[in-house]
């Protein structure tokens, strides 16, 4: 299983690439249009004989083709720029943007306890420094994201119902993914193309103000002029071509990211040697009511950064950033047969159960139960059956180690 692992890692980078280029080749087909929309805009001239205005179209013009392309480039490059420095502060931006919550490092609560140790577990597997936390209280949804320029300013955001109704290892799975995100630079990745994006959208906002503005112009002017109707018609060619930009745009997204998910999912594998982990993570999810759904306003921008599909709707289908549930399940865990797999349950439920079957399983004499460990110094068989005394023992141990010493081993 594993070759096929590191065989969907190459081919998800080679994909990745080639995704990219079509991005890039999707901008200039929006220079092309813009191009053809001033040629057609220049092309009125008036017949010295009639007198007539006719339409000339000359498609060759260099000087007017360079002139679009560098005012297409700095628009999206403006654009683009402004998003990102909204973004450079670091992940935290796009967890706040969420609605997202800090976790404090040295939190008492149980769940954060244990969203902070799994961090910390995949951070060591990944070869990384534990990132800081955000719990989005909101969400009900089965979701994970990883924000952020490089591994120094990134963090990891998880929703509420992403931490409840999992189980350990299921969650386990969900963190070791998005931490293949922030090892392979997925993140950089990621916020390019929402700065990119945002560029090719500033294009149909300037065409709507300049449409918004011409009308109103035009109601407050009986007469018609020339004026006022090339600059509708300006306005509505560049909301046109913002349009298709935007269109374009955002399927080459889907696209990087549906890619990206399955060399996340390998990676997961690979750090945490439990595929049925985060399988079932996946399948919880389609299970579930609530899914993977993310009720943030914020959430279209970001549906490329999150584990599972966030949006819902007739377009999601079209756009969708993730690959199906069923193709991710499939390729993790190949003993699956369908959707009648699914798992609905809980995470208290699967907790529940777990814990008994723990309880039961590493059940000591009621004489054993008063030591940490085995009173005749014999405590081989005891490998593999740690007790409530042994757990209480390392608490204590724990907890009895100076502050300063637990943070720095973090």
């Amino acid at each position: 299983m594993s070759s096929s692992f590191f065989e969907n890692q190459d081919a998800a980078r080679r994909n990745t690439s080639r995704l990219v280029v079509l991005f890039a080749l999707a901008v200039v087909a929006i220079d092309a249009m813009l191009y053809a929309l001033a040629v057609v805009l220049t092309g009125g001239q008036v017949d010295r004989v009639t007198g007539q205005a006719e339409l000339i179209l000359d498609w060759w013009q260099p000087e007017l083709l360079l002139q679009i392309s560098l005012l297409t480039l700095a628009v999206v490059a403006l654009g683009s720029l402004y998003k990102i420095s909204q973004l450079r502060a670091g992940g935290h931006v796009v967890a706040e943007a969420l609605g997202g919550t800090p976790i404090p490092t040295d939190t008492r609560d149980r769940e954060e306890r244990k969203i902070l140790n799994v961090v910390e577990e995949m951070a060591i597997a990944a070869g990384l420094p534990a990132p800081p936390v955000y719990v989005m209280e909101q969400e009900p949804g089965i979701n994970a994201f990883a924000a952020g320029f490089s591994p120094s300013d990134a963090v990891i955001g998880v929703t509420r119902g992403c931490v409840r109704q999992l189980s350990r290892d299921e969650f386990q799975g969900v963190i070791a993914h998005e931490f293949s995100h922030i090892l392979n630079g997925d993140m950089r990745l990621n916020i390019r193309l929402m700065g990119v994006l945002h560029g090719i959208l500033l294009i149909g906002i300037i065409g709507y103000f300049l449409l918004r503005s011409s009308m109103y112009a035009s109601i407050g002017r009986r007469n018609r002029d020339n004026s006022g109707m090339a600059m509708l018609a300006i306005g509505f060619g560049l909301m046109a071509i913002g349009s298709v930009g935007t269109f374009f745009g955002t399927l080459i997204k889907a696209s990087v990211s549906r890619q990206r998910e399955f060399l996340a999912d390998a990676s997961a594998v690979q750090f945490t040697r439990n595929p049925l982990g985060i399988a079932g993570a996946l399948k919880k999810i389609g299970g579930y009511q609530s899914g993977s759904l993310m009720q943030s306003p914020n959430a279209p921008e970001s549906s490329h950064l999150f584990f599972s599909q966030g949006l819902r709707g007739g377009m999601q289908s079209l756009f969708a950033t993730h690959p199906p549930l069923d193709e991710r399940i499939a390729r993790l865990d190949p003993s699956w047969q369908g959707a009648g797999d699914t798992v609905g349950q809980g995470a208290s439920e699967t907790l529940a159960a777990g814990a008994a079957g723990f309880a039961q399983q590493g059940a000591a004499p009621a004489e054993e139960a008063a030591f940490p460990f085995s009173p005749d110094g014999n405590a081989v068989h005891q490998i593999g059956r740690p007790t409530l005394a042994h757990l209480d023992y390392a608490r204590k141990l724990v907890e009895g180690l100076p502050p300063e010493v637990v943070g720095a081993i973090r």
